[in-house]
């Protein structure tokens, strides 16, 4: 295979954090600082114009370690792929576009891993989340996994998928989409060894473990997003379905007719050339879509603090985002077990005897903090308060209206 010319960027580990404030070393004192954090008032250095409310609420930019608890695998976790397995690489955009037997391995290791990813259950940090939204606290999510795990827990709340997600398939010549469970339909009926094989993994539980030792023994390694690799197997064989809108009617191309053929079962043949279908994430190599980039910013913009969660901040589409809450003067806030790209650098010039209401630093898992946080929250009525001075202002606001239009 032709060496990649993109790099997987930060595999290795980042430097550990210095907790902030010292009391957030523990549970209760992480829970405390989290509560000042996301309650205290807006912060009057706050650049750009917001609305008061606005202003007071946070958005939340989630990342692979928050979907740990529901027994997924992450990328740069204690057990994360690039720890455990030194060789993996995901598949990059141009060579999924441009080579037949690679989509076969892709579409084959997908295959595997999907039953495993589509039984997973968003967990108690997502549901969490849920309930920081409707004390009116978090206004938004901005999530870089593909699980749609925060859409299932919180499906009223705005949550702008950045990667995009694996529940569905896109069209690469007309942009249709088709649902991953029909999908999943169609390769066990193009692959009937293969379904068997799965049913037989499935049956011995094969799939039940995220332990690397127990899936290795056991023949099989697992990666991020659904990813199962089976060294050894005959991915050459494997078969994939084309676009039915494309099949049905080709489309025409750069003022061309496409092509679309199938053999007699319906895989797509590489006589086509058109039909492709590909998962409704952002590979490697592939550009974010604007109308999502812009979300994502506006999402920074509209809110008056960051609450990071789960993620390293590797990927620079993570991390340019949590810089322009930083340029905005947003206090932020990070939870992740382990160490976050460039996070020095958010908690600069922070006063000496501040208790969490301008930046916190917690390194503990977002699956027991995040729910005791909204049950004192809860408890202590700190959210009843903030909605209070919320309503209050917008009384102002509407006063003063009021008085200029008499």
């Amino acid at each position: 295979m032709q060496k990649p010319l993109l790099r997987i960027p930060y595999t290795g580990l980042f430097p550990s954090p210095t907790i902030i404030p010292r009391s957030a070393s523990t549970s209760t004192g992480a829970i405390a600082a989290l509560s000042k954090f996301l309650t205290a008032p807006s912060s009057p250095s706050l650049r750009g114009k917001h609305d008061s409310d606005d202003a007071r609420s946070t958005v939340i930019l989630s990342g692979a370690g928050i979907s740990v608890a529901s027994g997924l695998a992450d990328y740069r976790g204690t057990n994360g792929t690039y720890r455990q397995n030194k060789t993996y690489r995901p598949i990059y955009y141009h060579e999924f576009l441009a080579n037949h037997e690679a989509r076969k391995r892709y579409w084959a290791r997908s295959f595997l891993g999907w039953t495993t990813l589509h039984k997973a259950k968003p967990n108690s940090a997502h549901y969490a989340i849920r309930d920081l939204a409707n004390l009116g606290i978090i206004k938004t999510i901005i999530t870089q996994n593909v699980d749609s795990f925060h859409s299932m827990a919180h499906p009223n709340v705005t949550t702008v998928e950045l990667h995009g997600y694996l529940r569905a398939l896109t069209c690469v010549t007309c942009h249709n989409d088709l649902s991953r469970d029909q999908f999943q339909e169609l390769l066990a009926r193009l692959n009937p060894a293969w379904a068997v094989f799965l049913a037989e993994a499935v049956a011995s539980g094969a799939l039940d473990t995220e332990n690397p030792d127990e899936r290795s023994a056991k023949g099989m390694k697992t990666n991020p997003d659904g990813d199962v690799d089976l060294p050894g197997a005959p991915y050459s064989t494997f078969r994939y379905p084309s676009c039915p809108h494309c099949l049905a009617n080709p489309p025409v191309k750069g003022g061309k007719q496409t092509i679309v053929e199938v053999d007699r079962e319906g895989a797509w043949l590489p006589t086509s050339t058109a039909g492709i279908l590909k998962p409704a994430v952002v590979m490697f190599g592939e550009s974010i879509a604007t109308t999502v980039k812009n979300a994502a910013e506006q999402a920074i913009d509209g809110s008056g603090k960051l609450l990071v969660l789960g993620t390293s901040l590797a990927t620079y589409s993570a991390w340019r985002l949590a810089k322009r809450a930083l340029d905005r003067d947003m206090p932020i806030g990070i939870l992740n077990l382990g160490g976050v790209r460039g996070e020095e650098t958010f908690f600069q010039n922070l006063p000496m005897d501040q208790e969490g209401e301008c930046g916190v630093r917690i390194e503990m898992g977002t699956d027991k903090i995040l729910p005791a946080l909204v049950e004192q929250l809860k408890r202590t009525g700190l959210h009843h308060t903030q909605k209070m001075e919320i309503e209050h202002q917008r009384n102002l606001n509407s006063s003063v209206f009021k008085d200029m239009l008499s």
